[in-house]
C-alpha cells in the first residue's frame, strides 16, 4: 500500500514539474517584444561576455527584435498568433491535470504529450529553413521537445509500475 501512495506522489511531483514548464513557456509568449527587446540589451551591453563569444546569437537576437518591433508597430494583430500559442501552452498544461488526478485512467494525457513531444524536432527541421530561421535556433527549438519528453517518459513508466500494483490489488 505505502508503496503505491509514494509512487502516485513522485508521478504528481513529476507532473507539477511539466505542468510548470508548460505554463512558464505559455506566459513567457505573450510579452515578446519586451523580452526580446531585454535580450537584446543583455547581450549588447559591455557588461555581457557572451556577445564577443557569440556575435552570431547577438545578431540573431537583434534581427528578431527588429522584426518584432516593426510588426508590433505596424501590424500589431500578427502578434495574437503568439497569444494563440500561450493559450495552447496553458491549455495542454490543463489537461495534465486529468493524469495527476488519476494516472492510470489518464495514461493517455502523457502519450499525447510525448508525441506532442517528438514532434517538435521535425516541426523545427522542417519548418525553420522555411522561415529562415538559424540551424543552432532550430537545436534550441528542437532541446524542448527533448527536454520535455525525458519527465513525460519517467512519468509513464512510473503510471505502467502503479497499474501494475493496482491490479495486482
Amino acid at each position: 500500500m505505502e508503496g503505491r501512495k509514494a509512487l502516485r506522489r513522485r508521478i504528481r511531483i513529476w507532473l507539477v514539474v511539466f505542468i510548470i514548464g508548460l505554463v512558464l513557456s505559455g506566459l513567457t509568449a505573450f510579452p515578446l517584444t519586451t523580452e526580446i527587446r531585454w535580450a537584446d540589451e543583455l547581450l549588447r551591453s559591455d557588461a555581457s561576455p557572451l556577445a564577443g563569444h557569440l556575435p552570431g546569437l547577438a545578431e540573431w537576437i537583434g534581427r528578431v527584435r527588429e522584426g518584432l518591433e516593426a510588426t508590433d508597430a505596424k501590424y500589431p494583430f500578427l502578434l495574437y498568433g503568439t497569444d494563440w500559442l500561450a493559450f495552447a501552452h496553458l491549455v495542454i498544461a490543463v489537461a495534465f491535470y486529468g493524469p495527476f488526478r488519476d494516472p492510470v485512467r489518464n495514461i493517455w494525457v502523457v502519450d499525447f504529450g510525448i508525441i506532442a513531444c517528438a514532434g517538435i524536432i521535425p516541426l523545427a527541421l522542417v519548418c525553420g529553413p522555411i522561415r529562415g530561421i538559424p540551424f543552432y535556433w532550430q537545436l534550441l527549438d528542437m532541446s524542448f521537445g527533448v527536454f520535455g519528453v525525458m519527465p513525460l517518459l519517467v512519468v509513464r513508466r512510473m503510471i505502467k509500475r502503479l497499474e501494475a500494483y493496482e491490479l495486482a490489488a
